[in-house]
């Protein structure tokens, strides 16, 4: 299977396993509660969350907002060394596909040997496959905390911000449209920094936009809020860190010098024999 056919399974996965956990509890969270993942995880989000909307108004939603920008400038290491390795596995693509057409064979041993290879090839580039995968595993911690602290907690359930009301569905969709269009612009930028571009990578910048507009248009806003707010971080830092275009010219100029190169070795050739 391809690396972003298993990334593309594994963020579906993560998403379903979100929808999944936050169903388990339903119960009011407070300091007494004696569930570990309750007393100290969910109780003590909602609380920083109440304590951040304290300091800066009184607005849980805004409280959402400084929660979700605090947790994507902590993953921000992690997320520069994502994009850092998927450049590094975007660099040797091509040579993966050639690797791929070279072992076409669906053969034990064929297939065995494709594994080999990639992973040698992966290992001489310095390229971690797990990277592609780990920020959105580190964040799904936070976002479980989130939902069920909203959910479990009534000082937050109970709250409103801009026209929404925070423990129910956005009644006019426009939170979880603009969540849907983050998600899609970032996924977007992102497939057209790849020097080689993949279904799969269509696919999943079609899909993740997709499921996102599903569960938030069902799920409270205050949900979507954070869905809003980190996919337009995640947008910002892309091109921060991946700006498509500047890699496209830089792609460009590469391939140009090589060429300029490869001209002024046949001159110099011809010139030789001319002699």
């Amino acid at each position: 299977m391809k690396k972003s056919t298993k990334r593309l399974l594994l963020t579906l996965g993560l998403v379903a396993l979100v929808v999944i956990l936050t169903a388990c509890g339903t119960s009011t969270v407070t300091k007494a509660s004696t569930n570990p993942w309750d007393r100290y995880v969910i109780y003590n989000a909602a609380q920083f969350v109440l304590w951040l909307a304290k300091i800066s108004g009184g607005n849980a939603g805004v409280g959402i907002i400084l929660f979700t920008l605090i947790i994507r400038i902590l993953i921000f290491p992690l997320s520069y060394l994502q994009i850092k390795s998927m450049a590094k596995q975007q660099a040797v693509a091509p040579e993966i596909k050639a690797l791929q057409k070279q072992y076409s064979a669906k053969d034990r041993a064929t297939q065995q040997k494709l594994r080999d290879e990639t992973q040698r090839v992966y290992a001489e580039a310095g390229v971690n496959p797990v990277m592609g995968c780990l920020p959105i595993v580190v964040q799904m911690p936070f976002l479980i905390a989130l939902y069920q602290a909203i959910w479990r907690t009534p000082a937050l359930k109970v709250g409103d911000f801009l026209w929404v009301h925070l423990g129910s569905p956005d009644p006019y969709f426009i939170m979880p449209i603009l969540a849907a269009l983050f998600t899609l612009a970032t996924s977007v930028v992102s497939t057209m920094a790849q020097p080689v571009r993949t279904s799969s990578n269509w696919i999943m910048a079609a899909v993740s936009p997709l499921m996102i507009l599903f569960f938030a248009i069902n799920l409270p806003s205050a949900l979507a809020v954070y869905w809003v707010v980190t996919n337009a971080f995640s947008l910002g830092q892309t091109f921060f860190l991946q700006n498509p275009f500047k890699l496209r010219r830089e792609r460009q100029e590469k391939a140009q010098a090589e060429k300029d190169h490869k001209k002024a070795v046949r001159k110099a050739y011809k010139r030789a024999l001319k002699k």
